[in-house]
Parts: C-alpha cells; sequence; structure tokens
C-alpha cells in the first residue's frame, strides 16, 4: 500500500491498518518498511473479534513454539466519512493482499 499510497490519496482514500501485533513491533515494522500511513495496535484483538475475522480453523495450530488462537483473515473494510462500512474486500487465505488499484476500483464502484 505504502507504494502506491499517493495515489490512494488523490482518490481520497485514508490507508489505516490494525493488528494484533505490540506497538513496539509495529513500529519496528514501519521504520523498517518505511510506513508513513497509520498502523494501529489491537493486541486483544478486539477489533478482530469484533468484526468476526478471527480464522478459527487455525485454533491449536503452531508456528514454531507458538500455539495460536486463530489468526485474523486479512482483509480491507471501505468506511465512509461517517466510519460506516460500506464495502469489504477479503481472500480465503491468509497471505494475499489486494491491491491499490483494486481499492481505487471499488471505492469507485461504491461512488456510482
Amino acid at each position: 500500500m505504502q507504494k502506491d499510497l499517493a495515489k490512494l490519496e488523490q482518490k481520497k482514500i485514508v490507508v489505516v491498518a490494525v493488528s494484533y501485533d505490540s506497538t513496539d513491533v509495529l513500529a519496528k515494522f514501519a521504520d523498517k518498511q518505511k510506513v508513513t500511513f497509520p498502523l494501529l495496535s489491537d493486541p486483544d484483538s478486539k477489533v478482530v473479534d469484533g468484526f468476526d475475522l478471527r480464522n478459527k480453523e487455525m485454533k491449536g495450530k503452531k508456528i514454531g513454539s507458538i500455539e495460536l488462537d486463530g489468526i485474523p483473515y486479512p482483509g480491507t473494510f471501505l468506511l465512509d466519512k461517517d466510519g460506516v462500512v460500506r464495502g469489504k474486500l477479503f481472500f480465503d487465505g491468509y497471505k494475499d493482499r489486494h491491491t491499490p488499484d483494486a481499492l481505487v476500483e471499488a471505492v469507485d464502484k461504491l461512488k456510482k
């Protein structure tokens, strides 16, 4: 998203990412990846669970020595200026991401 942030901003799209990672982890990631849009920490997964985004099939599985309590499905919510969800873009897997062009296209469709 960062490399196409100007294109998104031209369309008046504001990018904000939410992760269950700590603020320290997110700050290091933002610094390393040169991310300038907000990365919000949701350490208790309240947002993840509030939007029912937890992939419960991953519960109990391990990554190295860490046992998972499920992982969030990555996706994109399109909110209007009042914070109302107007669209959702999600993949079934957890590694895929939407391109900025797909976001612009989805926002343009909402405007029609």
